[in-house]
C-alpha cells in the first residue's frame, strides 16, 4: 500500500514539475538587442592575501559599473559605483581602489571640457569604515601595511613642472604627512622606506628624498637644480638610484648622470654609501650620446651592476632650416618601410641602446647598436644574449624574424657566437645560466659558463615541433612550461604531456606519465605564485587541462615520478585560477555556452566549489540554446570537430535555419559562453535564442590553397550537420569577419549550398592585398600573404595563377548567391579597397550585392551607435533569407545618400 501511495506522490511531484517547467519555458522571451544593455562582464577581481576577501565588478553593456566589496564566507560588506584598479594591504586588513564619476557626470564634464578625476576611497575591512580623497591618481600600499602613499592630481594642468602632492597615511595611527611637488614615489620591497622626486616650480627643492619609516625621518638624497627621472630601488638589496639631469639649449635630449646610493638600512645614522656616474668623464662613452630618462633604470639582483639606455644626442632644428616641402623618400634600400617608420616616428624619438654599468669599477658597455638592436639580460647572472639580424632584415625572400645569436658577458663586453640563421628564439634561464632556440622542433640549449650547445630533446628521442602549426615556416615547438627552482631542469611541453630534461645529466622524463597523450589532454603547468619564476619540484605541481576531443576542462595535481591525479575535471571551460598569497584559497571560473564565467571559490583541493558571483541572473528570463560537439572528415581525409549551438526550443527530428561562423579552429570554442555585447560579430546566444542553429568548424590549410582549404572545411561540416538532420539544407547563411571574411567570400565564388552570405572587412583580391600595406602597423601585407595567415608560401610574382585561383574577386563571375558586405572606411588591418573591388565587381556582374561601409570605423566597428546598426541589419539580412522575414528598405530599394540619416534599419517601406 505504502509503495502504491509512494508511486502516486511521485507521479503528482513529477507532473507538477513538467507543468511547470512548461509554464517556465512559456513565460521566458526570446533574446534581442535591445536586451543587451544588461548583460555584465566581471572586471576588478581580486583575492585578500589572506582569502578571506574578493572584489568583483558587474559591468554591463550600458550603464555604470558596481564594484561588490565581499567576504567570501559572508554577505557582500559594500559596493561602489565605478570603482576599480583595486589593492588589498599585505596584512588583508585594508582595500583601496578608485572611484571614477558616473557616466552622465563623465558626459557633463567632457562636454565642459573638464578633466575627467578619479576619486580614492580606502576600507578598513574590518570595521567596513570608508575614507575618501578626491582627485587622485595612484596609489600603494606598504609591505608592512601600515601605510599607504596617495598621489594626487596636479590642480594646475598648465604648470611646467611636474609635481603634486604626495600623502602619507598612516593606517595605524590615523596621521598624514603632505609632501609637496612630488613627481613619482615608491616604496623599496620591505616597507621600510619611501622615496620620492621631486619636480617643483623653477626647480627649487628638486631632488630624491627618502623617508625612514621606522622613525618618519627624512633624507635629502641627492638634491639640485636638476630633473629627476627613473627612480629605481634593488628588489633585494638595500640600494636606490635615480637619473638626474639639465638640458642645453639647442639640444633635444638631457644630459643625464647617475646617482645611487646603498645600504639604506631603517633607523640610520648616516646614509650609506652614494657615487655618481657622469658619461662625460668616461672616455669609454660614446661620443655624441647621452644617458637617457626614456629606458628605465634597474639593479641587477647582486646589486653590482645597473641597465640603462643611451641615445644620441640631437639639435633642435630651427624653423629656418625646416624643409619646407612635405615627402617621404622611399627607396628600394629602406630597412623598414617609410609607413612603417611613420608609424613607429613616436616610438622611435624616444629610442634607445641597452647599455650596462659596473658599479665596482664604473665600467661602462653599449650593449645594442644598430645592428644587434636587441638584448637580454639577467637580473641573476652576468651573461646576456644579443640578437644581430642585419644579414636578414632586407631579404624580403624570407619571412621576417631570422637572427644571429650571440652571448655577452656584460663584466667584460666579450661576445660569442651561439648560433647564426635562428627563427624561434626561446629565452633566458630565470637563473641566467641557459638560453633556448629551436630549429626544426629540437629544442638547442647554449650553456654561457661552458660556452657550450647541447641538443637537449635529443636525449627525450622525440621531435617537440608543433605539427598542427599549418603556417609555410619552420615550425615552432610546443613552448617552455617553465623551469625548476634549483635551475638543474628544463619543464618543456608537448602536444599533450610534459616533459623535465636534466641539465647536468641526460636524464628525461615524461612528467605527465603519457596520460596527456593517451586521452588527448592537454596539460599544462600553472604557477600560483605570481612571483616566483621557477617551480619547486619538490612539491605538488598544479596542472591545467583541457580535454582536446571532449572539451573538458579543469585542473590535474602531479607530483614528479607519480601519476596526475585528477583535481577537478568537467564538461565545462575552467580557468583563471587565483591563489590568496598566503591562504590555501584559490577563486576560479567556470563557463559553458549557458553558464556565465561566474567565480567559485574553493581550497586547493578544488572539492566543494562555492559559487561567489551571480553576473546575470537574467538570463533565465530568456531562451537560451545548447551546444553538442558535430565529429566530420573533410574531403582531404582530416577528422575535424564542429561545436553547434542548437536553438532554445529545439526538437530532435525537426530541422532548423543555420548560420555558419568561422574563422579557422573554432571547436575549442564549444564551452565558451555566448556574451551578448555590443560589436559585428553574430552572436550565438541571440540566434538560437531565436530558433537558429550556429555552427563553428575548424578549418586546417594546406599551403599555397587557404580558399580551397576553407571551402572544404566548412562544407564538410555543413554536410555532416544535414546528415545529422539538424539543418534545413535550403536556408544555411554564412558569416566571417577579416580573415573569416576572406573566407566566406571565397566560398560564395564556389557554392550555391548556401543562401547568403555575411561579410565582414574581407580581403578579396590577394593580389591587390600583397601590394598595399597593413595601415595599423605600416608593415607591408606581403610576408603577411606569404607566411603567416595567407599561407601562399610564394609571391604572386612566383605563382600568379595560385594567387588568382585563390582570390574571392577573380571568381566573382560564379556568383549565384545574395551576399553582405560589412567595410569600415578607416579599417587599419584590411583596406577598405579590398571590399570595394569586390562589391564594384559583383556590381557589374549583376550579382545581389549590398555592401555596408561605415565611415572612419577601423578593422572592427567601435561606434556603439553602428556596432547596434551593423547587428540589426545583419539579423534582418539573415531572416529575410533564413526565415523568409519581410526585408527593409535598404535591403530591397538601398538608401539615398541625403536620406540615410531619416531611413534606419527598420524602415519596410518607402515613406511618402
Amino acid at each position: 500500500m505504502r509503495a502504491i501511495l509512494n508511486q502516486r506522490l511521485f507521479k503528482i511531484i513529477f507532473g507538477l514539475l513538467i507543468c511547470s517547467q512548461l509554464s517556465f519555458g512559456q513565460t521566458q522571451k526570446p533574446l534581442t538587442l535591445e536586451d543587451y544593455a544588461q548583460w555584465n562582464q566581471i572586471r576588478n577581481t581580486a583575492l585578500s592575501p589572506d582569502g578571506n576577501y574578493m572584489t568583483y565588478a558587474y559591468t554591463p553593456n550600458e550603464g555604470d559599473a558596481t564594484l561588490h566589496i565581499r567576504k567570501l564566507d559572508a554577505d557582500t560588506l559594500r559596493t561602489v559605483i565605478n570603482g576599480k584598479k583595486v589593492a588589498f594591504s599585505e596584512d588583508s586588513k585594508w582595500l583601496a581602489f578608485f572611484v571614477d564619476p558616473t557616466k552622465e557626470a563623465i558626459k557633463k564634464l567632457k562636454k565642459a571640457k573638464d578633466p575627467v578625476l578619479s576619486d580614492l576611497q580606502i576600507v578598513n575591512l574590518q570595521s567596513n569604515v570608508v575614507s575618501e580623497v578626491t582627485s587622485v591618481k595612484d596609489f600603494s600600499f606598504s609591505k608592512t601595511a601600515k601605510f599607504i602613499a596617495i598621489h594626487k592630481n596636479s590642480k594646475d594642468k598648465k604648470a611646467d613642472h611636474k609635481g603634486s602632492d604626495l600623502l602619507l597615511k598612516d593606517l595605524v595611527g590615523d596621521k598624514t604627512l603632505n609632501i609637496g611637488n612630488v613627481s613619482n614615489f615608491a616604496f623599496n620591497k620591505e616597507g621600510t622606506f619611501l622615496s620620492y622626486l621631486v619636480d617643483a616650480d623653477g626647480d627649487n627643492g628638486n631632488g630624491m628624498y627618502l623617508i625612514d619609516l621606522s622613525n618618519m625621518r627624512t633624507w635629502p638624497l641627492h638634491t639640485g637644480a636638476f630633473t629627476y627621472n627613473q627612480m629605481s630601488w634593488n628588489k633585494e638589496k638595500k640600494q636606490i638610484a635615480v637619473l638626474f639631469g639639465t638640458k642645453d639649449e639647442g639640444n633635444i635630449e638631457f644630459n643625464n648622470t647617475i646617482y645611487w646610493a646603498s645600504n639604506l638600512t631603517p633607523g640610520m645614522t648616516t646614509v650609506g654609501n652614494q657615487a655618481t656616474y657622469a658619461s662625460e668623464k668616461d672616455a669609454k662613452f660614446p661620443k655624441n650620446m647621452v644617458i637617457s630618462e626614456y629606458a628605465s633604470l634597474n639593479f641587477n639582483e647582486a646589486g653590482t651592476q645597473l641597465v640603462f639606455g643611451v641615445k644620441e644626442q640631437q639639435t633642435e632644428l630651427k624653423e629656418d632650416d625646416e624643409l619646407k616641402a612635405n615627402v617621404d623618400v622611399w627607396h628600394w634600400k629602406d630597412e623598414r618601410l617609410q609607413s612603417r617608420q611613420i608609424v613607429q616616428a613616436k616610438r622611435d624619438q624616444k629610442a634607445t641602446f641597452k647599455s650596462i654599468l659596473n658599479l665596482e669599477n664604473k665600467t661602462f658597455f653599449q650593449l645594442e647598436n644598430d645592428n644587434m638592436t636587441y638584448v637580454n639580460t639577467s637580473e641573476k647572472n652576468i651573461w646576456a644574449v644579443g640578437s644581430v639580424d642585419t644579414l636578414y632584415r632586407k631579404n624580403v625572400n624570407i619571412p621576417g624574424g631570422f637572427e644571429d645569436l650571440y652571448s655577452i658577458n656584460t663584466k667584460t663586453g666579450a661576445k660569442q657566437l651561439i648560433a647564426k640563421n635562428v627563427y624561434r628564439n626561446m629565452g633566458m634561464s630565470p637563473n641566467g645560466d641557459w638560453t633556448l632556440f629551436s630549429k626544426d622542433g629540437e629544442v638547442m640549449g647554449y650553456h654561457f659558463e661552458k660556452g657550450s650547445l647541447t641538443n637537449l630533446t635529443a636525449k627525450t628521442g622525440i621531435n617537440f615541433s608543433d605539427e598542427d602549426n599549418d603556417k609555410p615556416v619552420e615550425k615552432p615547438t610546443y613552448g617552455v612550461a617553465g623551469w625548476s627552482k634549483d635551475g638543474n631542469t628544463l619543464l618543456l611541453n608537448h602536444k599533450y604531456d610534459l616533459w623535465t630534461i636534466a641539465l647536468n645529466s641526460d636524464m628525461t622524463a615524461n612528467l605527465t606519465q603519457g596520460l596527456g597523450n593517451e586521452g588527448s589532454i592537454r596539460f599544462r603547468l600553472v604557477q600560483l605564485d605570481p612571483e616566483a619564476e621557477a617551480f619547486d619540484l619538490t612539491k605538488p605541481l598544479l596542472l591545467s587541462a583541457y580535454g582536446d576531443k571532449t572539451k573538458k576542462g579543469g585542473y590535474y595535481e602531479v607530483e614528479v615520478g607519480n601519476t596526475p591525479k585528477v583535481l577537478r575535471y568537467e564538461d565545462k571551460m575552467t580557468s583563471r585560477v587565483t591563489k590568496a598569497k598566503h591562504a590555501d584559497k584559490v577563486i576560479f571560473t567556470e563557463q559553458t555556452f549557458v553558464d556565465f564565467p561566474d567565480y567559485w571559490t574553493s581550497d586547493l583541493s578544488f572539492e566543494k566549489p562555492k559559487k561567489i558571483t551571480n553576473a546575470n541572473p537574467q538570463q533565465s528570463n530568456y531562451k537560451w540554446g545548447k551546444r553538442v560537439l558535430i565529429d566530420y572528415t573533410d574531403e582531404r581525409g582530416h577528422e575535424l570537430q564542429a561545436t553547434l549551438a542548437l536553438p532554445a526550443d529545439y526538437e530532435p527530428g525537426k530541422t532548423y535555419p543555420m548560420v555558419v561562423y568561422f574563422y579557422e579552429r573554432m571547436s575549442q570554442r564549444h564551452h565558451v559562453y555566448s556574451m551578448p555585447t555590443y560589436d559585428d560579430r553574430p552572436h550565438m546566444s541571440t540566434y538560437a535564442s531565436n530558433g537558429y542553429l550556429v555552427l563553428m568548424p575548424d578549418i586546417i590549410f594546406d599551403v599555397g590553397l587557404p580558399g580551397s582549404s576553407a571551402l572544404d572545411d566548412v562544407t564538410s561540416a555543413v554536410k555532416e550537420v544535414i546528415k545529422q538532420g539538424y539543418a534545413n539544407p535550403n536556408k544555411i547563411g554564412l558569416q566571417g569577419h577579416s580573415w573569416g571574411g576572406y573566407e566566406t567570400s571565397f566560398i560564395v565564388t564556389q557554392t550555391d549550398m548556401f543562401a547568403t552570405v555575411v561579410t565582414g572587412a574581407p580581403l578579396t583580391n590577394l593580389i591587390s592585398m600583397y601590394n598595399v600595406n597593413y595601415k595599423r602597423s605600416g608593415s607591408s601585407n606581403g610576408p603577411l600573404l606569404e607566411w603567416s595567415q595567407g599561407r601562399m608560401g610564394v609571391s604572386p610574382w612566383e605563382n600568379m595563377e595560385l594567387y588568382q585561383s585563390q582570390s574571392p574577386l577573380h571568381h566573382a563571375p560564379n556568383i549565384k548567391t545574395p551576399f553582405l558586405i560589412l567595410h569600415g572606411t578607416a579599417d587599419g588591418a584590411v583596406d577598405w579597397n579590398q571590399g570595394l573591388e569586390f562589391y564594384s565587381a559583383a556590381r557589374r556582374l549583376g550579382k545581389e550585392v549590398i555592401l555596408l561601409s561605415y565611415p572612419d570605423e577601423p578593422h572592427h566597428l567601435q561606434k556603439e551607435d553602428n556596432q547596434k546598426d551593423f547587428q540589426i541589419r545583419m539579423k534582418q539580412y539573415f531572416d529575410h533569407y533564413l526565415k523568409d522575414a519581410p526585408a527593409p528598405l535598404w535591403m530591397t530599394n538601398g538608401i539615398e545618400h541625403l536620406d540615410k540619416k531619416r531611413l534606419g534599419p527598420e524602415v519596410l517601406e518607402k515613406e511618402d
